[in-house]
């Protein structure tokens, strides 16, 4: 059961990716990457008293947890600033193989914090899995593209914070239970955007926004964080059941299907993507996607 919540992150991901393209191009293109953090902010916060409903012991958690746990939101909301900062600086093909660094600090923090290790055959399906992800970033003449230090320095702290907010989430939800680690992480990143919105320039871009899109944003912006939602609560209910490492490297398979979805999209709706399909990159791509397919085999056994 661990692989189909570990999957369902890439999957869902993968569907709010090819949304984020449509936002930024129509309602984002003259804002700041941080307006958007706000909205990612405000679905965990709609989400709080649901939980507490359900589960009301997430109140009775003990100070150190809930302080932790609410930093490690803040943390969360963070790497993806950094990743959004990074995005806006570079092409999405060279920041993409770059996310694959969050699974060499996962595996080094998983360790040193949670104590967990990979057999080497987990670890070969791990390799390949990244290796595969990798190869589905580069484009059709097998380049990275031109990368910045400004790029590689903000993916790398993105990463590093990414997997240390992960690697905490597990060893406290372990201990405190699922629901109320997840409870106090909506907090703090519900913190985080309300920090955001005390930034005068933010907040008069935010307010501009919601005057004239209400509807559409709401509408189109609101599904897209509960489909990203979805898919951050599949993978982190997954880390509780597999070493951190293994989901880490699960989740690089978003590359994989935001170019399934490319397909499927640039043939039946080109207006809203328009991916490559050439015979050579149709085949790199396949190539690669065999690879993250026995990677996956192998981490399971």
């Amino acid at each position: 059961m661990w692989l189909i919540f570990a999957f369902s992150g890439p999957v869902l991901w993968a569907v709010s990716t090819h949304i984020d393209k449509y936002l930024v191009e129509k309602y984002f293109k003259n804002s700041d990457t941080a307006v958007l953090m706000v909205f990612t902010a405000w679905i965990g916060l709609l989400m709080l008293p649901f939980i507490l409903i359900f589960e009301p012991y997430v109140l009775s958690m003990s100070i150190v947890s809930i302080l932790v746990m609410i930093v490690s939101g803040i943390l969360y909301m963070g790497a993806m600033l950094f990743h959004m900062q990074a995005i806006q600086s570079a092409e999405a093909s060279v920041v993409a193989p770059l996310f694959q660094t969050s699974i060499l600090f996962t595996f080094i923090l998983g360790y040193l914090i949670l104590g967990e290790t990979l057999s080497g055959i987990n670890a070969i399906g791990a390799v390949l899995i990244v290796f595969g992800s990798i190869t589905l970033s580069l484009d059709a003449s097998f380049h990275f593209g031109k990368l910045k230090m400004k790029t590689l320095v903000s993916m790398l702290i993105c990463t590093l914070i990414l997997a240390f907010s992960t690697v905490i989430f597990k060893y406290f939800a372990i201990q405190e239970q699922f629901w109320g680690t997840t409870f106090w992480t909506y907090v703090g990143e519900a913190i985080f955007g309300i920090g955001i919105l005390l930034v005068p320039r933010y907040f008069k871009q935010f307010s501009l926004l919601l005057k004239t899109n209400t509807k559409a944003l709401l509408a189109v912006n609101g599904s897209n964080e509960l489909i990203n939602l979805g898919g951050g609560l599949g993978v982190r209910f997954a880390s509780l059941l597999a070493p951190v490492v293994i989901i880490s490297a699960i989740s690089s398979t978003t590359t994989l299907f935001v170019f399934i979805f490319g397909i499927i999209l640039t043939i039946f709706l080109p207006k809203f993507a328009r991916e490559d399909l050439s015979k050579r990159n149709l085949i790199q791509k396949g190539i690669a996607a065999v690879l993250v397919t026995i990677g996956v085999i192998l981490t399971q056994r």
